[in-house]
């Protein structure tokens, strides 16, 4: 149980999609119609509840996920809200590991766009139930039906509507729910909160019927007792149809689509319904998997409060007025204030200071949470992102979390020498809340360096720290995060031996380095027979070769793609020593990757450019000017959308330049897709020869 509400009542949930979708806007219906908040925040004037921070106040968009609880017909409602730009999807991964069923939204006019398809993965990462929601039903351009064709053709998802909308664009003015049959219109003077249900109108009869057929026919096969009734010709009830779409739904089988327009008020009323009706409680979910601290031993936990507490830390956040916040899920047990929890990938005890229910940055001191429950907790010191917190004597880690690669970077210096350490100290505050934020120093030039997954990321917290953290500074001007490979299997030796009287140092070792195509990193292995090195000094060269692959021998760029296997070397008696390895490993690296044809690489991105048809063709050749790959183009209602691959080192100030060629009519996304090697002509024509 968690408080008073049953656990098969409550619902962990995410709202997701591409950016200017209605994600927030959508929230903001649903906490004010459930009476958490008694008017409605418009994110256009920078109101909204849900996006509190300054910039997501001033650019109109999410930056931060934001948790709140609400209550809707007798079930919990723990709601978080998702950013839609793709530099941010970081945010939405790491809710989506700790939520139970999710809301994907859709523009009924942009249909499933690009982000669209990069969340919808991560929730079949995760194996996340979820419902579809398609707003904006009231633009001019709407189209329910293509953004459900949309669905099964680029997310390979099978929809199922259970509704319909009464008209699309100034048409639309109620919508049509298949599994009452019913007609639903709504109050324009009481902000969508009064509605009334109607008998369905003679034009919509026809398409109502043929989508309820449809919709059960497309669930039958989960209900046995349905499937009886369907085949005997019997009606139906309410109840039934439920039953069977929200077991359809929990199997991820089937997405439930509803539709509406948010802004208008119209349809999120329905929306909150299907929340409770078809997405999964703690209860639905299978047991919590994991494995005993320092052994493969597997460990369980189910959703029960008389388990040992499990719980996973998802999210760390600086508050102004309470300092370290760390966002936590409860998986099973119970936690109270004051007690000690044991953070099993630190090997460390926590003191729970506080507990807090949040409501996106306002906050409720609670006594106690339990499973189910997502709370934020005040004094942890070194629990990070994606750490499992345990009973003290009933310890297990959780799988961890896996982040994507920083792809581009800048230089950061305080502006005096009084901002030198406040800066140092607030960056890492800033590492630690974002895991895709990186913060490094340059040795050659002494500068440090951040990087991040794009410009509006890094311009996002270099406004931070001036706005929360109070810290002057210079900000240098993006530069592409390169990386290197090597292209062949060759061998390379290291010897290193220094006698200066007494003992000395001796090491010497061979490797072999390969290139990795299955787009791992790194792996490291041990093909040494015997004893002619001695196993100590193995983790050593290890962790050596490690070191080595962060600067790379053409132009300092960490290395990726590598296979290492330690194939042989030599010991000493007497003066071998670690600091020897050491050197020696390095040494047979660099030997190695010098002779194996090393090659930089660049991030190449996914773009696509919505663009009118009378700027489709000058969008094009600009982007073949950058060397693009295109890799489709499909026609939209009077505009083109250009699928491309291109090059991120050709993509700087295209935001503006895209403007000029459309006259701003043109909108562009774009999300980290590979690294790939650099052309030579390019490299020639760049000198590209110091990478940060």
């Amino acid at each position: 149980m968690s408080g008073k509400t049953s656990l098969s009542r409550i619902r962990n949930i995410g709202i997701m999609a591409h950016i200017d979708a209605g994600k927030t806007t959508t929230t903001e219906r649903m906490l004010f119609y459930t009476g958490k908040t008694h008017r409605i925040g418009e994110v256009d004037d920078g109101a909204a509840t849900m996006d509190w921070m300054a910039q997501e106040k001033e650019r109109g968009i999410t930056i931060t996920s934001a948790a709140t609880t609400t209550y809707w017909r007798d079930a919990m409602i723990n709601i978080i809200d998702t950013p839609g730009h793709v530099d941010f999807t970081i945010e939405v991964e790491r809710s989506l590991r700790v939520l139970d069923g999710a809301i994907a939204i859709f523009c009924a006019v942009g249909g499933v766009e690009p982000q669209s398809e990069t969340v919808w993965h991560q929730a079949d990462k995760y194996d996340v139930p979820r419902i579809a929601y398609v707003n904006k039903m009231d633009r001019i351009g709407a189209d329910f039906a293509g953004t459900i064709q949309q669905m099964r053709d680029k997310l390979g998802a099978v929809p199922v509507p259970v509704q319909i909308p009464g008209g699309e664009g100034d048409q639309f003015e109620g919508i049509v729910d298949l599994v009452s049959m019913t007609y639903r219109v709504f109050d324009v003077e009481s902000d969508g909160a009064v509605f009334e249900d109607r008998p369905i109108p003679e034009n919509l009869q026809e398409a109502a019927v043929a989508a309820r057929e449809y919709m059960l026919e497309s669930i039958s096969g989960y209900d046995d007792g349905l499937m009886e009734k369907l085949l005997a010709d019997q009606p139906v009830t309410q109840e039934e149809v439920i039953r069977a779409l929200r077991k359809a739904c929990l199997e991820v089988a089937v997405i439930p689509v509803l539709c509406g327009s948010s802004y208008r008020n119209k349809g999120v009323q329905r929306l909150l319904d299907a929340i409770v009706d078809f997405l999964p409680s703690p209860l639905d979910k299978p047991p919590i998997k994991g494995h005993i601290p320092g052994s493969s031993k597997a460990a369980v936990r189910k959703p029960d409060a008389d388990e040992p507490f499990c719980g996973l830390a998802f999210k760390i956040m600086s508050d102004a007025h309470v300092g370290r916040l760390t966002y936590f899920r409860v998986y099973s047990g119970t936690v109270k204030t004051g007690t000690y929890v044991y953070n099993a990938n630190e090997n460390m005890k926590e003191r729970v200071a506080r507990l807090l229910r949040m409501h996106a940055n306002k906050r409720e001191d609670i006594d106690e949470a339990s499973v189910g429950d997502i709370v934020a907790a005040v004094g942890f010191r070194k629990t990070a992102t994606g750490h499992t917190l345990t009973d003290v004597k009933h310890p297990m880690i959780l799988d961890l979390m896996s982040f994507p690669e920083p792809v581009i970077s800048v230089s950061i210096e305080p502006k005096s020498r009084a901002d030198q350490e406040k800066l140092l100290e607030s960056l890492t505050r800033l590492a630690e809340e974002d895991p895709t934020f990186r913060v490094t120093a340059n040795e050659e030039t002494g500068q440090t360096i951040i990087s991040g997954m794009g410009e509006l990321h890094l311009e996002i917290l270099a406004e931070r720290l001036l706005r929360e953290f109070q810290v002057r500074a210079n900000v240098g001007t993006p530069w592409v995060a390169y990386k290197e490979t090597v292209t062949q299997k060759q061998s390379g030796e290291g010897k290193f031996i220094r006698q200066s009287g007494g003992r000395g140092h001796y090491g010497h070792v061979v490797l072999t380095v390969e290139p990795l195509r299955d787009g791992t990193a790194f792996t490291f292995e041990n093909q040494l027979t015997g004893d002619a090195i001695p196993r100590v000094f193995i983790p050593v060269i290890e962790r050596s070769i490690r070191e080595a692959m962060q600067n790379g021998v053409i132009a300092g760029g960490a290395m990726i793609g590598v296979k290492v296997a330690l194939t042989g070397g030599s010991s000493h008696d007497v003066d071998s020593t670690e600091l020897a390895y050491k050197v020696a490993a390095t040494m047979a690296f660099r030997d190695a990757v010098e002779k194996a044809h090393p090659v930089l690489l660049e991030p190449v991105m996914k773009v696509e450019v919505l663009a009118p048809e009378d700027y489709a063709g000058t969008v094009m050749n600009d982007l073949n000017g950058r060397r693009a790959h295109i890799t489709g183009i499909e026609p939209r209602k009077k505009a083109q959308a250009i699928m491309a691959r291109v090059p991120l080192a050709e993509m700087f100030g295209y935001a503006t330049k895209l403007r000029n060629l459309s006259q701003g009519r043109a909108v562009f996304t774009m999300e980290f897709s590979t690294y790939e090697p650099v052309p030579d002509e390019v490299l020639t024509r760049r000198r590209i020869g110091s990478v940060n």
